[in-house]
């Protein structure tokens, strides 16, 4: 088993591609990551599934914003958990919280049940929890194999302080995944000072759109972001990083 996991988020199949020839471990697929991401589209997960051969978790949230679903989200999430995971999805990537900011452990363990043989992911819902040393423990009894987390912070390196003492309670009970921020920089400094072994990143950059007729002040969506910028994941950024990575690993090997 290797001692370290780069996962890239992607919400397109030339991300998706691009980040497996960078090096890409595993994939996080996930719609509209520009808004965090929300659940994708079955041909969508079909042609990046056909077109790549690395495992492929999928993000299921319905909406853009918090984490506490009502009942008719919560049965959208366990239908679709399911069905992707009947069309050959290697994980689920999920988050439920109450209103009182504790983890919902009743639907987080239903969730682990659709999962199956699966694997699951507790995201960024852990990030905006109550008491994050109580909700991992309660993410392990609940069967979670990774927390995603940015130390409950904007970035990973603002919440590095938390992701090491996560990565000390988890004791290798839980994949502490460090995410939010992540780039070469961001690896060399929390593998070599707290011990991180697992890594989120998009390694995006904007392209612009292919358009040559463009209408000036119509805007489709969120305010302040260009109708005719598309992120996609630069292959370079994830080679870069999948190369520290394992220079790391092998320098730690020879010690």
């Amino acid at each position: 088993m290797k001692n370290y996991i780069l996962e890239v988020c992607v919400d397109s199949v030339e991300s998706a591609k691009a980040a497996v020839r960078g090096g890409a471990d595993r994939l996080e697929l996930c719609a509209n990551l520009v808004i965090g991401g929300t659940t994708p589209g079955v041909s969508q997960f079909k042609q990046i599934r056909k077109a790549c051969d690395v495992p492929i978790n999928v993000l299921i949230r319905p909406r853009y914003g918090d984490f506490l679903y009502t009942d008719h989200e919560f049965q959208m999430i366990s239908e679709d958990a399911l069905m992707f995971r009947e069309l050959g999805a290697d994980g689920i990537v999920v988050g439920f919280l109450k209103p009182d900011g504790d983890l919902d452990m009743e639907r987080l363990k239903v969730l682990r049940e659709k999962a199956g043989t699966g694997s699951m992911t507790l995201h960024r819902a852990f990030d905006v929890c109550r008491d994050p040393y109580r909700s991992l423990a309660e993410a392990i009894e609940a069967g979670a194999d990774t927390i995603l987390t940015s130390g409950q912070q904007n970035t990973c390196m603002e919440g590095k302080k938390l992701l090491g003492e996560l990565i000390g309670q988890a004791s290798g009970r839980i994949d502490i995944m460090a995410g939010s921020g992540v780039n070469v920089d961001a690896i060399a400094c929390l593998m070599g000072e707290i011990g991180a072994r697992s890594f989120h990143m998009s390694g995006k950059i904007i392209v612009d759109s292919g358009m040559t007729y463009r209408k000036e002040n119509v805007n489709m969506g969120i305010p302040g972001i260009g109708e005719y910028d598309i992120f996609r994941t630069e292959e370079e950024q994830i080679r870069r990083a999948k190369k520290l990575m394992e220079e790391k690993a092998c320098s730690r090997k020879s010690v």
